[in-house]
């Protein structure tokens, strides 16, 4: 009998568990995947679980804006299952609205059931980007019965104590620092917005948002939150707070540039090409592979089995006047420190040495486990080492120089790793 059970008990998906298993989700929109086979899926999805991840949270707009939706969920669900993973739909309600509440209920219990469903509490997660004015009873009075898990985005964590729309968590996209909205402050990133959610949350779950970076670029939009240790400040931030599911922001938004997958030759251009070309950013899933594995044993520090040294900064000093920008300086660029990032992930303590084009090489002693250090950045070649005991380990030259010159402004990160 007891063998019975533990078999049993073994066949349930991690996700199926409710809250005594720590997911990990990333943030996926689901709008520039027009062209997206489930074998481009099945490679997202794929990498993601490399590093821990356990599924992708599809933001999407209804088919009367994008008339793929419904193709690409399918093929989201359909690669999901195949390969082990897991999803659940995010609304984006700067497109969809209460008066769609018959067809995201539709859409909800269509897939509830779905092998690749991600699942929370025993129920369906359902998710949104804003949307803080819908009815999720309704939607629930809807389904016949079938269970769902809402864990919405909400705008403001002080309504979280009053509110009666049928919600069972909340979703912070307070990411950056910022004082509300989409003001830019001085960094470093805190917990503050985390703690209001906590607080108004009560028992219910908290999906707490984590961010390695933000600059967009757009006639629209156009500013850079101050996020330049954040990669891993953030991350130490979970292992101290735990809150019950995370959400990285983003896997693929290539328009705000806190994308944490490769290239997607795929994926549609939004414009965002001008600035995430040639700037990636797959090197920040080597430094957050441990912190997840940290993060879902309830670790208050990550562990590392393999040296490893990741390092990021923009492509040009922050004063840098360029020639041909039509679109403007970004707000919160003055903000900026004009610094070269790099995280050590070391299984012993070594040697640090880094060189910033003009710069004079800088040595500093790198502790054994994960430590982020800054340096004062220079025009032409990086380079980076690490030893022990006067013999190199691991290290190279970046093969992107930092430049005095520029076209068009960029605060978006360069990021490598040895």
């Amino acid at each position: 009998m007891l063998a019975s059970i533990v078999a049993a008990l073994c066949a349930v998906p991690l996700l199926a568990l409710g809250q005594d298993t720590k997911p990990v989700y990333a943030h996926f929109m689901v709008g520039i995947v027009e062209n997206y086979t489930t074998e481009d899926w099945k490679t997202d999805m794929t990498q993601a679980k490399d590093i821990g991840i356990d599924g992708f949270a599809l933001n999407c707009a209804p088919p009367r804006v994008d008339s793929y939706t419904p193709k690409q969920l399918a093929n989201a669900y359909e690669a999901a299952a195949a390969v082990g993973f897991s999803v659940f739909i995010s609304f984006d309600f700067a497109y969809w609205s209460t008066g769609d509440t018959a067809e995201i209920t539709s859409i909800v219990g269509n897939y509830s059931d779905h092998p690749g469903q991600a699942k929370y509490n025993g129920g369906a997660l359902v998710s949104t980007f804003v949307g803080d004015s819908m009815d999720w009873n309704a939607v629930k009075n809807g389904l016949g019965g079938k269970k769902i898990t809402v864990i919405p985005m909400v705008q403001d964590p002080n309504s979280l104590s009053h509110i009666t729309n049928g919600i069972d968590g909340a979703f912070s996209w307070y990411a950056w620092p910022t004082d509300g909205g989409n003001s830019v402050i001085k960094g470093p990133m805190t917990t503050f917005w985390d703690d209001k959610f906590l607080q108004n949350l009560g028992d219910k779950p908290y999906m707490a948002p984590v961010s390695p970076w933000f600059f967009t670029h757009f006639n629209t939009k156009n500013w850079v939150f101050i996020c330049e240790e954040q990669p891993s400040l953030r991350w130490q931030q979970m292992l101290e707070m735990k809150p019950a599911l995370v959400e990285i922001i983003t896997w693929n938004d290539f328009g705000e540039s806190h994308y944490i997958s490769d290239d997607e030759p795929h994926h549609s251009d939004d414009g965002s090409s001008q600035w995430a070309n040639g700037f990636p950013h797959g090197g920040w899933r080597k430094l957050m592979k441990p912190y997840i594995a940290a993060y879902k044993t309830g670790a208050s520090e990550p562990k590392v089995d393999a040296d490893e040294l990741v390092y990021w900064y923009r492509p040009t000093p922050k004063d840098t006047a360029c020639s041909a920008d039509n679109v403007g300086d970004s707000r919160g660029k003055e903000l900026l420190e004009d610094l070269v990032f790099v995280s050590t992930l070391l299984t012993a303590p070594g040697e640090l040495t880094v060189k910033s084009g003009s710069q004079q090489a800088v040595t500093v002693q790198a502790p054994a486990g994960i430590h982020t250090f800054n340096f004062t950045m220079g025009v032409g070649s990086q380079d980076f080492s690490v030893s022990r005991g006067g013999s190199k380990v691991i290290g190279g030259t970046s093969p992107k120089d930092i430049s005095s010159s520029c076209t068009t402004f960029n605060y978006n990160a360069y990021v490598g790793s040895f």
